[in-house]
Protein backbone atom coordinates (compact mmCIF):
# COMPACT_ATOMS: atom_id res chain seq x y z
CA UNK A 1 0.00 0.00 0.00
CA UNK A 2 0.85 3.40 -0.74
CA UNK A 3 0.22 6.63 0.97
CA UNK A 4 -0.44 9.61 -1.72
CA UNK A 5 -1.31 13.28 -0.42
CA UNK A 6 -2.53 15.48 -3.09
CA UNK A 7 -3.76 19.20 -2.47
CA UNK A 8 -6.42 18.79 -4.99
CA UNK A 9 -9.45 16.23 -5.13
CA UNK A 10 -10.45 13.94 -6.98
CA UNK A 11 -7.35 12.96 -7.98
CA UNK A 12 -6.28 9.50 -9.99
CA UNK A 13 -3.30 6.56 -9.73
CA UNK A 14 -2.34 4.35 -12.40
CA UNK A 15 -0.77 1.40 -10.45
CA UNK A 16 1.28 -1.07 -12.73
CA UNK A 17 2.85 -4.33 -11.03
CA UNK A 18 5.08 -7.29 -12.62
CA UNK A 19 5.68 -9.56 -10.47
CA UNK A 20 8.24 -13.66 -11.49
CA UNK A 21 7.25 -16.36 -9.99
CA UNK A 22 9.08 -20.22 -9.53
CA UNK A 23 6.27 -22.35 -10.17
CA UNK A 24 2.21 -22.27 -10.10
CA UNK A 25 0.92 -23.66 -7.24
CA UNK A 26 -0.12 -20.16 -6.08
CA UNK A 27 -1.50 -17.93 -8.91
CA UNK A 28 -2.89 -14.24 -8.02
CA UNK A 29 -6.38 -13.13 -7.21
CA UNK A 30 -7.97 -10.00 -9.33
CA UNK A 31 -10.27 -8.05 -7.04
CA UNK A 32 -9.89 -4.41 -8.67
CA UNK A 33 -11.47 -2.87 -5.32
CA UNK A 34 -9.93 -3.40 -2.45
CA UNK A 35 -11.99 -1.94 0.18
CA UNK A 36 -15.53 0.33 0.63
CA UNK A 37 -15.18 3.75 0.40
CA UNK A 38 -12.53 3.32 -3.01
CA UNK A 39 -13.95 3.92 -6.76
CA UNK A 40 -11.98 2.54 -9.40
CA UNK A 41 -12.03 4.15 -13.03
CA UNK A 42 -10.21 1.19 -15.38
CA UNK A 43 -9.10 -1.89 -13.81
CA UNK A 44 -8.16 -5.35 -15.73
CA UNK A 45 -6.92 -8.85 -15.33
CA UNK A 46 -5.17 -10.78 -18.35
CA UNK A 47 -3.71 -14.05 -18.50
CA UNK A 48 -1.48 -15.42 -20.87
CA UNK A 49 -0.63 -19.17 -21.10
CA UNK A 50 0.26 -21.90 -23.44
CA UNK A 51 -2.83 -22.60 -26.47
CA UNK A 52 -3.22 -25.80 -24.81
CA UNK A 53 -2.80 -24.93 -20.97
CA UNK A 54 -6.05 -25.52 -18.80
CA UNK A 55 -6.64 -22.39 -16.57
CA UNK A 56 -9.27 -23.01 -14.13
CA UNK A 57 -11.15 -19.62 -12.65
CA UNK A 58 -13.92 -18.69 -10.24
CA UNK A 59 -15.60 -15.35 -11.22
CA UNK A 60 -17.48 -13.53 -8.37
CA UNK A 61 -19.83 -10.65 -8.66
CA UNK A 62 -18.43 -10.23 -12.28
CA UNK A 63 -21.03 -8.69 -14.73
CA UNK A 64 -19.20 -9.82 -18.22
CA UNK A 65 -17.74 -12.57 -19.56
CA UNK A 66 -14.20 -13.38 -19.66
CA UNK A 67 -12.99 -12.12 -23.07
CA UNK A 68 -10.57 -15.27 -24.27
CA UNK A 69 -8.47 -15.27 -27.76
CA UNK A 70 -5.95 -16.97 -29.28
CA UNK A 71 -2.73 -15.63 -30.68
CA UNK A 72 -0.04 -18.19 -32.06
CA UNK A 73 0.74 -20.69 -29.44
CA UNK A 74 -0.69 -18.60 -26.73
CA UNK A 75 -3.80 -18.20 -24.90
CA UNK A 76 -5.16 -14.95 -23.62
CA UNK A 77 -7.92 -14.37 -21.08
CA UNK A 78 -8.66 -11.00 -19.94
CA UNK A 79 -11.43 -9.39 -17.15
CA UNK A 80 -12.12 -5.76 -17.11
CA UNK A 81 -13.90 -3.22 -15.22
CA UNK A 82 -14.69 0.51 -15.80
CA UNK A 83 -16.11 3.05 -13.51
CA UNK A 84 -16.69 1.35 -10.51
CA UNK A 85 -18.58 4.30 -7.91
CA UNK A 86 -17.34 3.98 -4.69
CA UNK A 87 -19.45 2.05 -2.05
CA UNK A 88 -20.42 2.71 1.78
CA UNK A 89 -18.37 1.28 4.63
CA UNK A 90 -21.62 -0.07 6.38
CA UNK A 91 -21.71 -1.59 9.98
CA UNK A 92 -22.53 -5.38 10.04
CA UNK A 93 -21.80 -5.65 6.44
CA UNK A 94 -20.54 -9.08 5.03
CA UNK A 95 -16.70 -9.88 4.36
CA UNK A 96 -15.65 -7.27 1.86
CA UNK A 97 -14.60 -10.90 -0.28
CA UNK A 98 -18.10 -11.58 -0.23
CA UNK A 99 -19.76 -8.49 -1.84
CA UNK A 100 -16.91 -7.27 -3.88
CA UNK A 101 -15.94 -8.72 -7.83
CA UNK A 102 -12.99 -11.23 -8.02
CA UNK A 103 -11.76 -13.34 -10.14
CA UNK A 104 -9.68 -16.64 -8.82
CA UNK A 105 -7.74 -18.02 -10.75
CA UNK A 106 -5.57 -21.25 -10.69
CA UNK A 107 -3.99 -24.57 -12.35
CA UNK A 108 -5.47 -27.88 -12.85
CA UNK A 109 -1.68 -29.52 -13.31
CA UNK A 110 1.08 -28.01 -11.52
CA UNK A 111 4.81 -28.66 -10.64
CA UNK A 112 6.13 -26.93 -6.69
CA UNK A 113 9.54 -27.65 -5.38
CA UNK A 114 9.66 -30.48 -7.07
CA UNK A 115 6.51 -32.62 -6.59
CA UNK A 116 3.57 -32.47 -9.04
CA UNK A 117 0.07 -32.33 -8.25
CA UNK A 118 -2.93 -31.02 -9.65
CA UNK A 119 -5.73 -29.56 -7.54
CA UNK A 120 -8.60 -30.26 -10.18
CA UNK A 121 -10.63 -31.83 -7.26
CA UNK A 122 -10.27 -31.32 -3.80
CA UNK A 123 -9.35 -35.46 -3.78
CA UNK A 124 -6.12 -34.70 -6.16
CA UNK A 125 -4.98 -31.63 -3.89
CA UNK A 126 -5.17 -33.75 -0.94
CA UNK A 127 -2.95 -36.36 -2.69
CA UNK A 128 -0.60 -33.94 -3.56
CA UNK A 129 -0.57 -32.84 0.47
CA UNK A 130 -0.49 -36.63 1.58
CA UNK A 131 2.68 -36.43 -1.07
CA UNK A 132 4.69 -33.58 1.40
CA UNK A 133 3.70 -35.37 4.26
CA UNK A 134 4.96 -39.02 3.38
CA UNK A 135 7.33 -40.42 5.97
CA UNK A 136 7.82 -37.84 8.05
CA UNK A 137 5.78 -38.97 10.89
CA UNK A 138 8.54 -41.31 12.63
CA UNK A 139 9.26 -40.90 15.95
CA UNK A 140 12.21 -41.27 18.17
CA UNK A 141 12.46 -43.89 20.10
CA UNK A 142 12.55 -42.08 23.48
CA UNK A 143 9.40 -40.73 22.28
CA UNK A 144 7.77 -43.34 21.28
CA UNK A 145 8.72 -44.70 24.78
CA UNK A 146 6.76 -41.48 26.22
CA UNK A 147 4.11 -41.97 24.07
CA UNK A 148 3.12 -45.48 26.14
CA UNK A 149 4.73 -44.31 29.33
CA UNK A 150 1.70 -41.26 29.23
CA UNK A 151 -1.54 -43.23 27.67
CA UNK A 152 -1.21 -47.04 28.22
CA UNK A 153 -2.77 -47.02 31.35
CA UNK A 154 -5.48 -44.60 30.07
CA UNK A 155 -8.72 -46.21 29.56
CA UNK A 156 -10.33 -43.68 26.58
CA UNK A 157 -9.66 -42.08 23.30
CA UNK A 158 -10.42 -38.55 24.93
CA UNK A 159 -7.69 -38.88 27.87
CA UNK A 160 -5.22 -40.19 25.55
CA UNK A 161 -5.22 -37.39 23.12
CA UNK A 162 -5.79 -34.88 26.03
CA UNK A 163 -2.56 -35.95 27.56
CA UNK A 164 -0.80 -36.28 24.44
CA UNK A 165 -2.19 -32.81 23.03
CA UNK A 166 -1.33 -31.06 26.54
CA UNK A 167 2.33 -33.35 26.53
CA UNK A 168 3.09 -31.60 22.71
CA UNK A 169 2.31 -28.02 24.10
CA UNK A 170 4.29 -28.54 27.24
CA UNK A 171 7.82 -29.56 25.05
CA UNK A 172 7.53 -27.69 21.62
CA UNK A 173 7.15 -23.88 20.95
CA UNK A 174 5.93 -22.48 17.20
CA UNK A 175 8.17 -20.79 15.09
CA UNK A 176 7.02 -19.58 11.29
CA UNK A 177 8.93 -21.27 8.32
CA UNK A 178 7.80 -19.58 5.04
CA UNK A 179 10.16 -20.61 2.73
CA UNK A 180 9.63 -22.40 -1.17
CA UNK A 181 8.48 -26.25 -0.39
CA UNK A 182 8.83 -25.00 3.25
CA UNK A 183 5.83 -23.19 2.91
CA UNK A 184 3.95 -26.49 2.92
CA UNK A 185 5.74 -29.30 3.80
CA UNK A 186 6.48 -30.16 7.18
CA UNK A 187 9.69 -30.46 9.25
CA UNK A 188 9.44 -34.40 10.01
CA UNK A 189 8.47 -35.64 13.51
CA UNK A 190 11.96 -36.36 14.23
CA UNK A 191 13.25 -32.92 13.89
CA UNK A 192 10.29 -31.36 15.91
CA UNK A 193 10.93 -33.97 18.68
CA UNK A 194 14.75 -32.60 19.10
CA UNK A 195 14.66 -29.25 18.42
CA UNK A 196 11.55 -28.66 20.48
CA UNK A 197 10.30 -26.12 18.13
CA UNK A 198 8.10 -26.23 14.38
CA UNK A 199 5.47 -23.99 12.50
CA UNK A 200 1.72 -24.99 12.26
CA UNK A 201 1.85 -27.81 9.91
CA UNK A 202 4.75 -29.24 11.58
CA UNK A 203 3.63 -29.26 14.90
CA UNK A 204 0.48 -30.52 13.58
CA UNK A 205 2.11 -33.43 11.77
CA UNK A 206 4.34 -34.32 14.97
CA UNK A 207 0.54 -34.71 16.97
CA UNK A 208 -0.48 -36.61 14.29
CA UNK A 209 2.56 -38.90 14.81
CA UNK A 210 1.69 -38.83 18.95
CA UNK A 211 -1.72 -39.89 18.64
CA UNK A 212 -0.49 -42.75 15.72
CA UNK A 213 1.94 -44.36 18.23
CA UNK A 214 -0.76 -44.61 20.80
CA UNK A 215 -3.24 -46.34 18.50
CA UNK A 216 -5.32 -42.92 17.28
CA UNK A 217 -5.76 -42.21 14.05
CA UNK A 218 -5.49 -38.65 13.27
CA UNK A 219 -5.39 -36.15 10.17
CA UNK A 220 -4.08 -32.98 9.15
CA UNK A 221 -6.54 -30.84 8.14
CA UNK A 222 -5.68 -27.04 6.02
CA UNK A 223 -7.74 -24.52 7.08
CA UNK A 224 -8.28 -21.01 5.80
CA UNK A 225 -7.27 -19.25 9.82
CA UNK A 226 -8.19 -15.46 11.60
CA UNK A 227 -10.44 -14.15 13.63
CA UNK A 228 -12.35 -12.49 10.67
CA UNK A 229 -11.97 -14.85 7.94
CA UNK A 230 -14.74 -16.08 6.01
CA UNK A 231 -15.36 -19.59 4.62
CA UNK A 232 -13.17 -21.36 1.43
CA UNK A 233 -14.51 -21.18 -2.22
CA UNK A 234 -15.64 -25.15 -1.31
CA UNK A 235 -17.02 -25.43 -5.19
CA UNK A 236 -13.58 -24.15 -6.63
CA UNK A 237 -10.67 -26.47 -5.68
CA UNK A 238 -7.48 -24.48 -5.55
CA UNK A 239 -4.75 -23.52 -2.22
CA UNK A 240 -7.26 -21.05 0.08
CA UNK A 241 -5.06 -22.24 3.05
CA UNK A 242 -2.62 -20.52 5.62
CA UNK A 243 -2.69 -22.90 8.33
CA UNK A 244 -3.39 -26.33 9.99
CA UNK A 245 -4.95 -27.93 12.65
CA UNK A 246 -5.53 -31.79 13.41
CA UNK A 247 -8.49 -33.39 13.56
CA UNK A 248 -9.52 -37.11 15.47
CA UNK A 249 -12.34 -38.11 13.61
CA UNK A 250 -14.96 -39.21 15.19
CA UNK A 251 -18.39 -38.12 13.43
CA UNK A 252 -19.90 -35.56 15.59
CA UNK A 253 -17.80 -36.09 18.23
CA UNK A 254 -14.19 -35.39 16.42
CA UNK A 255 -12.07 -33.81 18.01
CA UNK A 256 -10.00 -30.48 16.69
CA UNK A 257 -6.48 -29.79 17.87
CA UNK A 258 -5.07 -25.95 17.27
CA UNK A 259 -1.28 -26.55 17.84
CA UNK A 260 0.52 -23.83 17.60
CA UNK A 261 -0.60 -22.91 20.86
CA UNK A 262 0.96 -23.69 24.15
CA UNK A 263 -1.97 -22.70 26.43
CA UNK A 264 -5.32 -23.25 24.37
CA UNK A 265 -7.56 -26.09 25.52
CA UNK A 266 -7.49 -29.63 24.27
CA UNK A 267 -10.36 -30.10 21.22
CA UNK A 268 -11.10 -25.54 21.59
CA UNK A 269 -10.52 -24.09 18.01
CA UNK A 270 -12.35 -20.90 19.03
CA UNK A 271 -12.72 -17.67 16.27
CA UNK A 272 -9.30 -18.16 15.49
CA UNK A 273 -10.82 -21.80 13.72
CA UNK A 274 -13.40 -22.28 14.39
CA UNK A 275 -16.94 -22.59 12.44
CA UNK A 276 -15.38 -22.87 8.63
CA UNK A 277 -14.64 -25.45 6.07
CA UNK A 278 -11.27 -26.60 5.78
CA UNK A 279 -9.76 -29.42 3.76
CA UNK A 280 -9.14 -33.03 5.56
CA UNK A 281 -6.34 -34.52 3.87
CA UNK A 282 -6.69 -38.65 4.10
CA UNK A 283 -5.31 -41.48 2.36
CA UNK A 284 -9.03 -42.40 2.14
CA UNK A 285 -10.39 -39.33 0.26
CA UNK A 286 -9.54 -35.61 1.45
CA UNK A 287 -12.97 -34.11 2.11
CA UNK A 288 -14.54 -31.04 2.78
CA UNK A 289 -15.22 -30.27 6.85
CA UNK A 290 -16.60 -28.16 9.08
CA UNK A 291 -14.48 -27.43 12.11
CA UNK A 292 -16.67 -27.00 15.60
CA UNK A 293 -19.41 -24.38 15.35
CA UNK A 294 -19.83 -22.13 19.11
CA UNK A 295 -23.52 -21.36 19.65
CA UNK A 296 -24.97 -18.90 21.75
CA UNK A 297 -24.97 -21.26 24.92
CA UNK A 298 -21.53 -21.88 24.22
CA UNK A 299 -20.90 -18.30 24.20
CA UNK A 300 -21.81 -17.47 27.77
CA UNK A 301 -20.87 -14.52 29.87
CA UNK A 302 -22.23 -14.39 33.20
CA UNK A 303 -21.82 -11.09 35.53
CA UNK A 304 -22.74 -10.94 39.26
CA UNK A 305 -22.36 -7.37 40.86
CA UNK A 306 -22.62 -6.41 44.37
CA UNK A 307 -22.50 -2.45 45.05
CA UNK A 308 -22.49 0.19 47.45
CA UNK A 309 -23.13 3.64 47.07
CA UNK A 310 -21.87 6.22 49.72
CA UNK A 311 -23.48 9.44 50.54
CA UNK A 312 -21.31 11.47 48.13
CA UNK A 313 -22.50 9.26 45.41
CA UNK A 314 -18.86 6.91 45.65
CA UNK A 315 -19.77 3.54 44.31
CA UNK A 316 -17.92 0.62 45.40
CA UNK A 317 -18.54 -2.55 43.81
CA UNK A 318 -17.40 -6.46 43.78
CA UNK A 319 -17.82 -7.78 40.15
CA UNK A 320 -17.93 -11.73 39.35
CA UNK A 321 -17.66 -12.64 35.61
CA UNK A 322 -17.39 -15.82 34.15
CA UNK A 323 -16.87 -15.67 30.45
CA UNK A 324 -17.33 -19.07 27.95
CA UNK A 325 -16.44 -20.35 24.74
CA UNK A 326 -15.50 -17.26 22.60
CA UNK A 327 -16.48 -15.08 24.84
CA UNK A 328 -13.28 -15.97 26.38
CA UNK A 329 -10.82 -15.83 23.55
CA UNK A 330 -9.67 -12.00 24.19
CA UNK A 331 -9.76 -12.75 28.14
CA UNK A 332 -7.34 -16.39 27.34
CA UNK A 333 -5.02 -14.39 25.11
CA UNK A 334 -4.76 -11.13 28.01
CA UNK A 335 -4.21 -13.55 30.57
CA UNK A 336 -1.07 -15.66 28.73
CA UNK A 337 0.59 -13.17 26.95
CA UNK A 338 0.07 -9.85 28.89
CA UNK A 339 1.74 -8.48 32.18
CA UNK A 340 -0.13 -8.22 35.26
CA UNK A 341 0.35 -4.64 34.31
CA UNK A 342 -0.98 -4.56 30.73
CA UNK A 343 -3.97 -6.41 32.11
CA UNK A 344 -5.06 -3.65 34.80
CA UNK A 345 -4.55 -0.99 31.68
CA UNK A 346 -7.31 -3.10 30.03
CA UNK A 347 -9.12 -2.97 32.80
CA UNK A 348 -8.68 0.87 33.49
CA UNK A 349 -10.58 1.43 29.65
CA UNK A 350 -12.97 -0.93 29.21
CA UNK A 351 -15.75 0.41 31.47
CA UNK A 352 -18.04 3.58 30.28
CA UNK A 353 -17.08 5.13 33.32
CA UNK A 354 -15.45 8.89 33.60
CA UNK A 355 -13.60 8.23 36.64
CA UNK A 356 -12.25 4.58 38.42
CA UNK A 357 -10.07 3.02 39.83
CA UNK A 358 -9.44 -0.64 39.88
CA UNK A 359 -8.06 -1.63 42.93
CA UNK A 360 -7.71 -5.19 42.61
CA UNK A 361 -8.39 -8.26 40.21
CA UNK A 362 -7.57 -11.77 39.66
CA UNK A 363 -8.33 -14.38 36.74
CA UNK A 364 -8.76 -18.19 36.86
CA UNK A 365 -8.65 -20.28 33.96
CA UNK A 366 -10.36 -23.70 33.60
CA UNK A 367 -9.24 -25.62 30.55
CA UNK A 368 -10.31 -28.97 31.65
CA UNK A 369 -13.83 -28.00 31.16
CA UNK A 370 -16.04 -28.82 27.31
CA UNK A 371 -15.38 -25.28 26.86
CA UNK A 372 -12.80 -23.04 28.05
CA UNK A 373 -13.46 -20.96 30.93
CA UNK A 374 -12.08 -17.74 32.49
CA UNK A 375 -13.67 -16.40 35.73
CA UNK A 376 -12.77 -12.71 36.33
CA UNK A 377 -13.09 -10.83 39.84
CA UNK A 378 -12.14 -7.49 40.57
CA UNK A 379 -13.21 -4.77 43.04
CA UNK A 380 -14.48 -1.22 41.08
CA UNK A 381 -14.24 2.68 42.81
CA UNK A 382 -16.28 5.23 41.22
CA UNK A 383 -16.05 8.37 42.50
CA UNK A 384 -19.14 10.49 41.56
CA UNK A 385 -21.44 7.66 40.20
CA UNK A 386 -24.23 8.44 41.73
CA UNK A 387 -25.14 12.25 41.17
CA UNK A 388 -26.56 14.04 44.17
CA UNK A 389 -28.64 17.02 43.13
CA UNK A 390 -30.13 18.72 46.36
CA UNK A 391 -32.70 15.98 47.88
CA UNK A 392 -32.40 13.65 44.42
CA UNK A 393 -29.96 10.90 43.56
CA UNK A 394 -30.00 9.64 40.16
CA UNK A 395 -27.66 6.37 39.44
CA UNK A 396 -27.39 3.82 36.24
CA UNK A 397 -28.56 0.48 37.69
CA UNK A 398 -26.32 -1.03 34.77
CA UNK A 399 -22.97 -0.11 36.05
CA UNK A 400 -20.60 -2.14 33.66
CA UNK A 401 -22.66 -4.19 31.41
CA UNK A 402 -23.81 -0.87 29.12
CA UNK A 403 -24.69 -1.33 25.58
CA UNK A 404 -22.32 1.49 23.57
CA UNK A 405 -23.29 1.87 19.85
CA UNK A 406 -26.06 3.89 18.75
CA UNK A 407 -26.68 3.15 15.18
CA UNK A 408 -27.44 5.71 12.74
CA UNK A 409 -31.37 5.56 12.00
CA UNK A 410 -31.25 7.09 8.53
CA UNK A 411 -28.93 5.58 7.49
CA UNK A 412 -29.95 3.65 3.89
CA UNK A 413 -28.75 0.04 3.43
CA UNK A 414 -26.84 -1.83 0.63
CA UNK A 415 -25.63 -4.80 2.13
CA UNK A 416 -27.17 -7.46 3.84
CA UNK A 417 -26.75 -7.45 7.62
CA UNK A 418 -24.37 -9.90 9.15
CA UNK A 419 -23.96 -11.07 12.71
CA UNK A 420 -20.62 -13.36 12.79
CA UNK A 421 -21.03 -15.53 15.86
CA UNK A 422 -23.91 -15.83 18.38
CA UNK A 423 -23.56 -15.61 22.32
CA UNK A 424 -25.33 -14.80 25.33
CA UNK A 425 -25.09 -12.20 28.43
CA UNK A 426 -26.40 -12.85 32.15
CA UNK A 427 -26.53 -9.90 34.63
CA UNK A 428 -27.51 -9.61 37.83
CA UNK A 429 -26.63 -6.40 40.02
CA UNK A 430 -27.66 -5.77 43.17
CA UNK A 431 -26.82 -2.13 44.67
CA UNK A 432 -27.28 -0.82 48.03
CA UNK A 433 -27.52 2.98 48.22
CA UNK A 434 -27.71 5.37 51.31
CA UNK A 435 -29.83 5.33 54.02
CA UNK A 436 -32.91 7.88 53.55
CA UNK A 437 -33.98 7.48 49.72
CA UNK A 438 -36.80 6.46 48.71
CA UNK A 439 -37.67 5.72 45.06
CA UNK A 440 -39.34 8.55 42.98
CA UNK A 441 -38.86 7.09 39.57
CA UNK A 442 -37.61 4.29 38.26
CA UNK A 443 -37.16 2.26 34.65
CA UNK A 444 -39.90 0.36 33.35
CA UNK A 445 -38.97 -3.34 32.65
CA UNK A 446 -38.23 -4.00 28.94
CA UNK A 447 -38.57 -6.97 27.13
CA UNK A 448 -37.84 -7.77 23.31
CA UNK A 449 -37.58 -10.73 21.22
CA UNK A 450 -36.54 -10.06 17.39
CA UNK A 451 -34.73 -12.48 14.47
CA UNK A 452 -31.55 -10.59 15.55
CA UNK A 453 -31.60 -12.00 19.33
CA UNK A 454 -33.86 -10.86 22.67
CA UNK A 455 -33.29 -8.87 25.56
CA UNK A 456 -35.26 -8.42 28.89
CA UNK A 457 -34.25 -6.50 31.81
CA UNK A 458 -36.42 -6.30 35.19
CA UNK A 459 -35.97 -4.14 38.52
CA UNK A 460 -36.11 -4.77 41.85
CA UNK A 461 -36.37 -2.45 45.02
CA UNK A 462 -36.90 -3.21 48.63
CA UNK A 463 -35.49 -0.98 51.29
CA UNK A 464 -32.21 0.69 50.60
CA UNK A 465 -31.10 -2.61 47.96
CA UNK A 466 -31.45 -2.19 43.95
CA UNK A 467 -31.85 -5.70 41.68
CA UNK A 468 -31.21 -5.43 38.31
CA UNK A 469 -31.30 -9.09 36.21
CA UNK A 470 -30.29 -8.72 32.26
CA UNK A 471 -29.98 -11.14 29.96
CA UNK A 472 -29.38 -10.56 26.31
CA UNK A 473 -28.94 -12.99 23.39
CA UNK A 474 -27.57 -12.12 19.76
CA UNK A 475 -28.49 -14.66 17.01
CA UNK A 476 -25.91 -15.85 14.56
CA UNK A 477 -26.92 -15.00 10.98
CA UNK A 478 -27.56 -13.08 7.37
CA UNK A 479 -30.69 -11.04 7.64
CA UNK A 480 -32.00 -8.73 4.70
CA UNK A 481 -30.51 -5.33 3.72
CA UNK A 482 -34.51 -4.30 4.16
CA UNK A 483 -34.62 -5.64 7.61
CA UNK A 484 -32.20 -2.41 8.87
CA UNK A 485 -34.61 -0.25 10.23
CA UNK A 486 -35.94 -2.89 12.33
CA UNK A 487 -32.16 -3.97 13.47
CA UNK A 488 -31.52 -0.13 13.92
CA UNK A 489 -34.69 -0.23 16.72
CA UNK A 490 -33.58 -3.75 18.07
CA UNK A 491 -30.15 -2.12 18.95
CA UNK A 492 -31.21 1.48 20.00
CA UNK A 493 -33.61 0.18 22.02
CA UNK A 494 -31.08 -1.91 23.94
CA UNK A 495 -28.80 1.22 23.90
CA UNK A 496 -31.63 3.08 26.14
CA UNK A 497 -32.38 0.42 28.47
CA UNK A 498 -28.96 0.35 29.87
CA UNK A 499 -28.48 3.99 29.49
CA UNK A 500 -31.43 4.34 32.21
CA UNK A 501 -31.38 5.73 34.90
CA UNK A 502 -32.93 6.03 38.41
CA UNK A 503 -34.28 8.56 40.84
CA UNK A 504 -34.58 8.97 44.59
CA UNK A 505 -35.82 11.30 46.70
CA UNK A 506 -34.68 12.18 50.45
CA UNK A 507 -36.96 11.71 52.49
CA UNK A 508 -38.04 14.51 54.93
CA UNK A 509 -37.12 13.72 58.83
Amino acid sequence: MHNFYHKSYPYTVEYEVEGEMKGIFNLPEWQPVSAPEIAVEKSSLTVITPKDYVLRYKQLLYSGNVVTKEEKALKIHQWQLNGEAARPNESYAPEWDDISTRVIIAPSLFEFGGYSGEMSSWQHFGKFMLSLYNGRDILPADVKAKVHQLTDHLKTNQEKIATLYRFMQDHTHYISIQLGIGGWQPLDATFVADKKYGDCKALSNYMVALLKEAGIKANNVLIKAGKDETDILSDFPSNQFNHVVVCVPNGKDSTWLECTSQTVAPGYMGSFTGNREALLVSENGSAIVRTPVYRKEDNLQIRHVKATIDGNGKLTANIITTSMGLQQDDLHSLLNNSSPDEQKKRLQRIFTLSNYEVPSFTYLENREAALPTVNETLELVANDYASITGKRLFLRPNIVSTYTTKLAETETRTHDIVCTYAFTDKDTVNITIPEGYGIESMPPPVKLNTPFGAYNTTYKIEGRSILLVRNYERNAGTFPAKDYPDFVDFYNKIYKADQARMVFVKKEE
